[in-house]
């Protein structure tokens, strides 16, 4: 059979296409055997890149610590769960290493995580449907601790892992989180990840903080797991800088629990406390309420740090600096007498007031003005001061001016000084606003002989790799306002608020060391309505005091907002909660041991009956004792404390005597001495309300009979303040000027 020609013809050029095609091929294999390249792209590299991996070592977070190394803010390890779907690597193996079972999966983690089954069933079902390698169980599956991965892997599941990473770890909880702050995960442009400050210290020392990320290089399979015997190449980490806080943990402890347990009590709508170290200027404690957990951000309301962000009126504790002012420039005689009560600016139809609704206490002494905390004392003050050079103290002091501490977003405050009547109302502390750092800062002047230290919360900041001193503040004089004679005397003035008998700052008084120190009920402005809120408890209430008041080694500011009162309540009360056990428990701490013969100094009552009234009046009044005497007869018949009965000195005792007897003026007096003078002459007390006396319906020195009716008012400090304001209300409107 002969073959037709075409069917040759065919033959040949499929032989020649083929044997073309073979050639080029092997032109293509030899060439890139020879070169190593194929479209201009060296396949060595192609490979390493496919299969040479680069794993972050990660770069440790700096740690915060407080002034003696204990942990503040550290990174810790932590594990985010994953399970494995893909069964290719399960391959070669002879166990899995993917989830076979993923209802049984779900079941035996959802306790363990705290997590509904069915979600994390519905998580694994739909990477199942996906065709996914891995997947994640969200926010339940992330942040693991090292014990619970520890109980997870001991329930043997396949195809289960984790993925280790750092986390940010505050030990001590609630702890001053405002000046902290706190950083958390975020993810970077390059998909890695890395702690970023967010607030507070964690987020103005970034870049402190921050280490620098090491990396490693090594070959890996296809799945990603380093080959045996593989070279790797690392380049180390670097681990951020630490940095150590003049906070003392200890104190710190004291004045948290101590928040607590008052912002508890008394409900109030915000609070705030510092400790100080008058010497150099290390802010020891700080914290204010409301607050929240740096790790869970739970209760977290405000991102403001009130002590640094937040100016406001003082009150009365701003006359610390006006009596400073005072003594320095030989304007206060504390024996000499003035006529309490109001004072008439010229040009304003509305007086100056004391707080007790203007009334105030007849004619007394300049120091039992500050010990009743006059308005008017100081408005005299500030006559004898002249309104200029008052100014240029304001500023000596550092009011209306950044204290420069290292944190962010401090304010300035504002010197209200343009109309006389704001030069007035500024020297008691109303008008003129300031921040708590400035109140500590112009309180170091007084208690440091004179020498004003600027406040200061870094100590130093330390290398952690190489562990030299990056940055470290020493203790700046920020400047000397008074001289050391004067802050020595007005230290003692001021310890007289707390000691003497009708002092408002009595409350504030610890056993075993001296207290000096001024409180404050400072009216809070009314943004809405324009003027100052009404209400008992709608006053800021504070304390700046100093201890031991002849050698101060801590100052602690208080500092609470619409506390919630009970009728026999004052505000005192909540800040003295604060005040009294910290300060105590900070000085037993630092083992600045109490003087007995000098705090709440004590007398002993002596056998007065029969002895003369004169003699009986000189010989309590040797003793540190206030004689108060009922009746006009020339000897002592009966006594209000048993001979031998410690007393405190300032202490009021009754004294009756024969002939007629009289009522003392009360004004001003508390409960407890009331009842001293109803039980001594035997009258029938009817008292209304709570607080301190504001009237009484007998007449001072009028005779009476024993069984007599006394009816007495009572108010507290707010309600006096309150009815003042309703009463200014009243009156003519004041021109500014």
């Amino acid at each position: 059979m002969k073959k037709r020609p075409g069917m040759r013809i065919g033959a040949a050029i499929l032989f020649g296409f083929f044997g073309l095609l073979f050639f080029v091929l092997m032109v293509r294999f030899v060439t890139i055997q020879v070169t190593g390249e194929a479209d201009g792209k060296v396949l060595a590299a192609q490979a390493a890149k496919k299969y040479l991996k680069t794993g972050v070592l990660e770069a440790a977070r700096g740690t915060i610590y407080d002034q003696k190394g204990e942990v503040i803010a550290e990174d810790t390890s932590a594990y985010t769960l994953v399970a494995i779907l893909d069964e290719s690597v399960s391959q070669d193996s002879e166990k899995p290493k993917h989830v076979q079972d993923i209802r049984k999966t779900a079941a035996v983690l959802a306790p363990l995580l705290e997590a509904d089954e069915s979600d994390l069933y519905a998580r694994l079902s739909k990477g199942v449907e996906e065709k996914r390698f891995q997947v994640e169980f969200g926010s339940v599956g992330r942040g693991i601790s090292h014990r619970l991965k520890l109980a997870i892997e001991k329930e043997a599941l396949p195809g289960v892992n984790f993925v280790k990473e750092s986390k940010r770890f505050y030990p001590n909880g609630v702890f001053s989180s405002h000046l902290i702050g706190f950083a958390q995960k975020e993810e970077k442009e390059d998909n890695t990840t890395e702690i970023v400050g967010k607030m507070g210290i964690e987020q103005s020392l970034n870049d402190y903080l921050t280490g620098k990320n090491g990396k490693v290089k090594y070959d890996s399979d296809k799945w990603g797991y380093i080959l045996p015997q593989t070279e790797e190449h690392v380049t180390p980490p670097q681990n951020g800088n630490d940095v150590y806080l003049t906070i003392d943990k200890k104190i710190q402890t004291f004045l948290e629990e101590t928040m607590s347990k008052v912002d508890q009590q008394y409900k109030p709508e915000n609070m705030l406390a510092v400790v100080a170290d008058p010497k150099t200027g290390k802010i020891l404690a700080m914290a204010q309420r409301p607050t929240f957990h740096p790790d869970t951000r739970e209760d977290l309301q405000s991102w403001q740090n009130d002590i640094v962000e937040t100016s406001y009126e003082p009150g009365s504790t701003m006359k610390s600096f006006s009596l400073a002012a005072a003594v320095e420039e030989g304007a206060f005689n504390p024996n000499e007498y003035y006529e309490s009560g109001k004072y008439f600016l010229e040009g304003n139809s509305v007086p100056i007031r004391d707080h007790n609704n203007g009334d105030g206490w007849g004619t007394i002494t300049y120091l039992e003005g500050v010990q009743q905390s006059s308005n008017v004392a100081f408005a005299k003050l500030l006559d004898k001061i002249g309104e200029d050079r008052f100014r240029e103290y304001l500023d000596a002091f550092g009011f209306g001016r950044k204290t420069g501490i290292d944190l962010p977003n401090e304010t300035t405050g504002q010197i209200l000084y343009h109309y006389p009547i704001e030069k007035y109302t500024t020297i008691f502390g109303q008008g003129t606003t300031v921040t708590p750092l400035q109140m500590i800062q112009a309180e170091t002047a007084i208690a440091n002989d004179g020498k004003m230290m600027k406040p200061y919360i870094i100590s130093e900041i330390v290398d952690h790799n190489t562990n030299e001193t990056i940055k470290k503040t020493e203790p700046e004089v920020a400047g000397t306002p008074i001289s050391a004679e004067t802050a020595k005397k007005v230290r003692e003035y001021l310890a007289t608020t707390v000691t003497a008998d009708d002092g408002t700052g009595r409350r504030f008084a610890i056993d075993g060391y001296d207290v000096s120190g001024k409180s404050g009920t400072a009216q809070i402005p009314d943004y809405e309505n324009g003027g100052y809120e009404i209400g008992k408890e709608n006053y800021l209430f504070s304390f700046l005091g100093m201890a031991p008041a002849d050698d101060p080694q801590l100052i602690v500011y208080v500092a609470i907002k619409k506390p919630s009162l009970k009728t026999s309540e004052i505000g005192s009360d909540p800040v003295s909660g604060v005040f009294n056990p910290v300060m105590l428990n900070s000085l037993k701490y630092l083992n600045i041991k109490p003087e007995e013969n000098k705090s709440l100094k004590k007398a002993k009552a002596a056998d007065l009956t029969g002895v003369s009234v004169e003699k009986a009046k000189k010989q309590l009044k040797e003793s540190g004792l206030n004689p108060i005497i009922l009746g006009e007869g020339s000897k002592v018949q009966k006594q209000s404390a048993s001979p031998g009965e410690e007393l405190l000195q300032g202490e009021r005792i009754v004294l009756r005597t024969d002939g007629n007897l009289t009522i003392p003026d009360m004004k001003g007096w508390s409960v407890r001495d009331v009842l001293k003078v109803t039980k001594m002459a035997n009258l029938k007390l009817n008292m209304v309300g709570t607080g301190y006396v504001t009237n009484q319906n007998i007449t001072p020195g009028t005779a009476i009979n024993e069984a007599e009716p006394l009816v007495v008012t009572f108010e507290t400090p707010e309600q006096q303040l309150e009815k003042e304001k309703n009463d200014s209300e009243t009156d003519e409107e004041a021109p500014l000027n």
